[in-house]
């Protein structure tokens, strides 16, 4: 059996999914349903059972033994980088990470965990070496804190241990999410609102929607965890993006294009009124990415990953007609 935590969210129902195609169905979707219409991301998937969240990690806490447990993929956390209340963040993020991975390394079994590319802060490298690590908010700072704790206790664990750091991923599974979903679903959102998209005017050195970010497609994220799962002597920690740091205005025209089925430049879509640029909010100052790009030396040596990751036009053409 292999357990998903978050399995009703983005990434952890695509997992899922691909479990599901790869013939597993002997699969435990741990989550909390307080927000009722993540459910829609398990209606066609085959799981074997699904566990609350905090029945979940009681049991386990308690000894409770849950037989034949293969692998956990653990993606369930708190990704709400404005949330304030910290203690909330570190019981979800850190306390909860700390007791599944005891418990994986009890069996033997892997540990694929979700970390964030957040953890870089607003620095413009991003390697896996604490030397290029700053968090800007206690969500950043609980993803990196469990990423130390694995550094730490590594090598005396007794499983596969790999911590993905993911950067800006978007695709089918996110709309849930709301505020924190992928800023192609919020412009696809508006075009069919408002007939127009808004993005950031400039912010930290960078003109109008010209901000820079790796935007990684769902389906790439999907390949490199069941990447791991298949090669169960590689451990660490390892960027998930692309490798390409592209604007927020190449996402914007990858919407409208794809929806308008015309190729058209910023400045088109801008002469047309069909991009607008807002103020920057005041409460981002000092919080916000404003480049983000993954250097994938470890992942394609140490992590021995050969396949390729779309670029944003490719990525985003194949989300808009999925959500049409």
């Amino acid at each position: 059996m292999i357990v998903v935590t978050g399995g009703a969210g983005f990434i952890g129902s695509n997992i899922v999914k691909a479990l599901n195609r790869s013939g597993v169905a002997n699969v435990l979707v741990v989550d909390d349903l307080s927000q009722g219409d993540k459910a829609i991301n398990l209606t066609d998937c085959d799981i074997v059972d699904f566990v609350d969240k905090d029945d979940f990690i009681q049991d386990i806490a308690n000894g409770g033994e849950y037989s034949g447990m293969d692998a956990i993929f653990h993606q369930g956390a708190c990704s709400d980088t404005m949330e304030s209340d910290g203690r909330y963040m570190m019981q979800t993020n850190y306390e909860y990470s700390k007791t599944l991975l005891e418990t994986a390394s009890k069996r033997s079994i892997p540990f694929i965990y979700a970390s964030s590319a957040s953890v870089y802060g607003d620095g413009k490298e991003f390697i896996e070496e604490a030397d290029y690590e700053k968090a800007l908010n206690v969500y950043a700072y609980s993803k990196l804190l469990f990423d130390r704790y694995v550094r730490r206790h590594r090598h005396q664990l007794e499983c596969q241990i790999v911590g993905l750091r993911y950067f800006n991923v978007y695709g089918p599974g996110e709309t849930h999410k709301g505020r924190m979903a992928s800023v192609a679903w919020h412009f696809y959102q508006q075009y069919q609102e408002q007939g127009y998209v808004n993005l950031f005017e400039g912010s930290g050195g960078y003109e109008a929607g010209e901000q820079l970010r790796d935007f990684v497609y769902i389906d790439d994220v999907v390949k490199v965890n069941m990447h791991f799962l298949s090669q169960p002597q590689i451990s660490g920690i390892f960027n998930v993006g692309t490798g390409r740091a592209q604007s927020f205005n190449d996402v914007a025209c990858a919407v409208l294009n794809t929806l308008s089925g015309k190729q058209r430049t910023t400045a088109q879509w801008v002469k047309d009124n069909k991009i607008r640029y807002v103020s920057f909010p005041e409460q981002l100052l000092g919080k916000y990415q404003s480049y983000t790009q993954a250097d994938l030396d470890k992942l394609t040596v140490d992590g021995e990953y050969a396949e390729s990751f779309s670029d944003v036009d490719t990525g985003v053409a194949a989300y808009i007609k999925n959500l049409e």
